[in-house]
């Protein structure tokens, strides 16, 4: 999804990543403070590891609310683009051509590929950013952060997710041996019966076995409903259920993951992140990122009322996060609020839009938002397979009427060592 996961949690990616990639003589990539940051940028913090994210979420959550982009901002993004496509979290010198030791990631560069699609007017350079994404799909059909890596719920339901938002017909990305990007997903689904039943898993951990983590699970709805980041305000349906089976739909497993969601936010109103390993303090803690992104999950999936609770928690609570985390965390609030209708400039009398907008440069263009979904929402509604389309969530209701039962926080964090 997506701060999704802190800055702090991808400094700690990537060090890992890059100490499993790269030759004993290159190191790891280490953060710069003391070097003046581009003016197009959003966000003061060191980049290294979350330029090109949160520089994206920013653009994708702008243009939500009708904010264009200064064109400063999105011609940094676009000079982030290696040739073949890809984006790294973050390269300081964009003259410099991407080579062998540029870290490229999907997670980094599917974001991207959203929010120049979003911006408009950069279709070649989308395509570009499409087609080096399908030219790295693992056997399985899935994608790994890195190209090659082993598959993962997070990544494999970003890439979906820019991949429907593109316009591609995600049943047809497939591998030579005929595996689609959800072969790969719902192996990462928990089956229903169990205490932690419809989640899904980050990845097996060390000995194979799936454990429930609210992060993928928000980022598996989305991803097996083919939805990008935007999700417009949905009508509630049917309570969420669970349902049991080898061979569910990805439809299905949405649904799965939405019941998953949805009892686990009902306890306290938001989700919880462990304990960093060999912290002193094992005490969870809310976690703001996450919360946010189950919301904009449960609203996609046709649950807006089973998140009415946690978006007003957010409301009243989510404030000092947000300050500290930057321009990512604002654009995570206002996709929550967007996606269950919240007023965006009055979210625990916070104007949501203007704290995101104050992060980067003064925008091209702001409007503010009228309470209707906007053409794009409605036309969007039916992205990718057709799947969370109006025609789709009456047919879910049709089935649940006839007793047969039956979509991603910082960002990448809560990956199972």
């Amino acid at each position: 999804m997506t701060v999704r996961r802190s800055a702090a949690a991808l400094a700690a990616t990537a060090t890992v990543l890059c100490a499993a990639a790269a030759p004993a003589a290159v190191a790891a990539p280490s953060p710069s403070p003391s070097v003046a940051l581009p003016s197009g940028l959003y966000g003061p913090k060191d980049p290294t590891y979350d330029g090109v994210w949160r520089q994206s979420l920013a653009f994708i959550a702008q243009r939500t609310v009708g904010v264009t982009p200064a064109e400063k901002a999105v011609d940094w993004l676009i000079g982030q683009q290696c040739d073949s496509g890809a984006f790294p979290a973050y390269r300081p010198d964009a003259s410099v051509p991407c080579d062998a030791k540029t870290m490229i990631d999907t997670n980094a560069t599917a974001a991207a590929v959203q929010a120049l699609h979003e911006v408009r007017g950069h279709e070649d350079l989308v395509a570009t950013g499409v087609d080096w994404l399908k030219s790295v799909q693992n056997k399985d059909g899935g994608w790994g952060y890195t190209a090659g890596s082993p598959s993962d719920a997070n990544s494999t339901s970003i890439v979906l997710g820019t991949l429907g938002r593109a316009g591609e017909k995600l049943g047809d990305v497939t591998t030579d041996g005929g595996k689609t990007p959800y072969d790969a997903l719902l192996t990462f689904a928990i089956p229903c019966g169990g205490e932690d039943g419809g989640a899904f898993a980050y990845q097996p951990d060390k000995a194979g076995k799936l454990v429930a983590n609210g992060d993928a699970t928000a980022a598996a709805v989305l991803g097996s409903l083919g939805k990008g980041f935007v999700i417009g305000n949905n009508a509630a349906v049917k309570d969420p259920t669970c349902t049991k089976g080898e061979a569910l739909k990805p439809e299905q497993a949405a649904q799965n993951g939405a019941y998953y969601l949805a009892g686990a936010l009902a306890k306290t109103g938001h989700l919880d992140s462990p304990p960093m390993p060999g912290a002193e303090d094992s005490t969870p803690q809310p976690d703001f990122g996450n919360t946010a992104d189950a919301v904009v999950a449960l609203s996609a999936s046709g649950h807006k009322d089973k998140a009415a609770a946690s978006v007003k928690w957010l409301a009243e609570n989510s404030a000092d996060w947000a300050e500290e985390n930057g321009p990512a965390a604002y654009a995570q609030l206002v996709m929550a609020a967007h996606s269950t209708g919240a007023d965006v400039h009055d979210f625990g009398g916070a104007d949501l839009v203007a704290q995101l907008n104050a992060t980067g440069p003064t925008p091209a263009a702001t409007r503010k938002p009228t309470a209707s979904a906007t053409e794009e929402e409605k036309k969007d509604s039916g992205d990718g397979d057709g799947i969370g389309g109006v025609w789709w969530f009456v047919g879910i209701g049709l089935a649940v009427g006839a007793g047969a039962g039956f979509l991603i926080s910082g960002r990448r964090k809560n990956q199972q060592l």
